[in-house]
């Protein structure tokens, strides 16, 4: 069993993240709340279950449960339950950008726990900091276009591994 889990900043392509391994054959839960991962976990584990790749997007949505996620996965390692951690990141003006376009607001904006969206996404930096730090793979998604993106996450999570050799050529007109 594959065990997924796609976390990072608000904004920075979750989403996106999930639509790509769910093409490529994962299962996949979006806003998971955090003290269910080990049950997930345990239930994918089952000898016999269909299921043998699972990702699980989790965020802030998931409000103060969202400071245990840490304490949750080292339990989860120490277990025994194999996963791997793909952290989204992106910077300040893009995530501003991006919340601009989609006319949505930020979580922490929903919850009264930040009074600008920049003061949003600065406290949620630094609440998911812990996270990063354990990430297996983390990606700046500040210049990836949302293509790019399923196309980098899908050759990395169907072989295991992204080609350093592979060559992009892209054509365009004026």
């Amino acid at each position: 069993m594959e065990l997924l889990i796609i976390t990072g900043m608000s904004g920075a392509g979750k989403s996106t993240a999930l639509r790509a391994v769910e093409d490529i054959g994962y299962f996949c839960v979006d806003n998971l709340p955090v003290p269910l991962i080990p049950k997930m976990a345990e239930l994918l584990s089952v000898p016999g279950t269909e299921i043998n790749k699972a990702a699980l997007g989790v965020d802030i949505r998931s409000g103060q449960n969202f400071s245990e996620l840490e304490k949750i996965l080292k339990d989860l390692d120490q277990s025994g339950t194999r996963f791997e951690i793909l952290y989204l990141e992106s910077s300040d003006d893009v995530l501003i950008k991006r919340y601009k376009e989609t006319r949505r607001s930020h979580p922490l904006l929903i919850s009264n726990k930040a009074s600008s969206l920049l003061e949003a996404i600065e406290f949620e930096r630094r609440l998911a900091e812990p996270i990063s730090k354990l990430a297996n793979l983390s990606i700046d998604t500040t210049k990836l276009k949302g293509s790019r993106f399923q196309n980098l996450l899908e050759d990395y999570f169907s072989s295991g591994k992204v080609d350093p050799f592979r060559i992009t050529f892209e054509s365009f007109g004026y």
